[in-house]
């Protein structure tokens, strides 16, 4: 075998064993554990949502987070008819305790939020916005599937024109906040069941991100999957992604250093209404949804009573 030959085979190897890896557990996430693992963020939306986020203390007294041994809610309030020069509806946005670097998260929900207006994320982001980077594992606006998984970096992070090694569509390729209305470089799954009622009412499913210093892969199984990995299904304590299949979403490196654009992260789930993305009269108008979504989200609660995150768990492995 050629020098070359001998240099491109074991290039090739090395890159084939980067490509996944083995993570033992290291938090488990279940029932009454996600309100002492996570802390509600009492603070103005970023994303100049119809919303107030509540305190902790607030979100227990009002019944917008609760749990059982084996289920964590969190929800948004839908009783209470909002006076337009007043806050937004009440709801809730959590943030974990503990920062993650290179780790695999897997999460077992059974329900997300819908309905027309509700704007519900599953995503990471370092406390150095956006230099620390941002990934959005689950993220949709007005019911509109399927799933779209997202970076968002300071400049410098693009994805290739074209990508090999995953299931979904390539949507957006330059990473960059600043540019493209901060739309993120995006990978939209084709699973129609990986987000909003098509989702619901399949049962959920299991979704997992794995992060490393040259990748970020996103992968979801619906409930009724017969090709859920049974580590996830059951909440294995070791894990190899070699195990997982072809994710919907590879996030390479070959055009963006993922080192450098992404620091330790917190994990965050929340639910915010309208704003920037939900909120575009374009989007919400046809998504059919009435009115504008500002008025729908202030004089229809009882419309929300299906927003509501379901996790049967969430684990985080390194």
């Amino acid at each position: 075998m050629s020098r070359f030959a001998t240099v491109l085979a074991a290039s090739l190897l090395s890159a084939s064993v980067v490509q996944a890896a083995t993570y033992s557990v290291k938090d488990t996430f279940v029932g009454p554990s996600f309100l002492t693992g996570f802390t509600a963020q009492a603070i103005a939306d970023p994303t100049n949502g119809r919303v107030n986020y509540v305190s902790q203390a607030q979100a227990k007294s009002l019944n917008l987070t609760y749990t059982s041994s084996d289920t964590f809610i969190l929800r948004a309030d839908d009783t209470t008819t909002l006076t337009p020069s007043g806050p937004g509806r009440n709801s809730v946005r959590l943030q974990s305790n503990k920062l993650y670097d290179t780790s695999l998260l897997v999460a077992d929900i059974r329900w997300m939020p819908q309905g027309c207006g509700t704007w519900p994320a599953l995503w990471s982001f370092g406390t150095n916005w956006p230099y620390d980077g941002e990934i959005d594992i689950i993220e949709g606006v007005n019911d509109q599937g399927p799933d779209a998984s997202t970076l968002h970096t300071s400049p410098g992070c693009t994805l290739p024109s074209s990508i090999s090694g995953q299931t979904g569509t390539l949507v957006s390729t330059d990473c960059n906040t600043a540019d493209n209305g901060n739309q993120g470089c995006q990978v939209k799954s084709t699973n129609s069941n990986s987000y909003g009622p098509s989702f619901n009412n399949n049962g959920g499913g299991w979704y997992a991100m794995e992060r490393t210093s040259t990748y970020i892969k996103v992968w979801f199984w619906p409930r009724n999957s017969a090709n859920v990995p049974a580590g996830v299904k059951n909440g294995g304590s070791n894990l190899n992604t070699a195990n997982f299949g072809t994710p919907f979403a590879n996030f390479v490196n070959t055009d963006c250093d993922i080192s450098s654009h992404f620091g330790p992260h917190h994990i965050i789930i929340n639910l915010t209404f309208c704003g920037d993305w939900a909120g575009q009269q374009s989007l919400y108008a046809a998504a059919g949804c009435p009115g504008t979504c500002v008025d729908y989200v202030n004089n229809h609660p009882a419309a929300f009573k299906n927003a509501y995150w379901d996790f049967a768990a969430l684990r985080m492995y390194e």
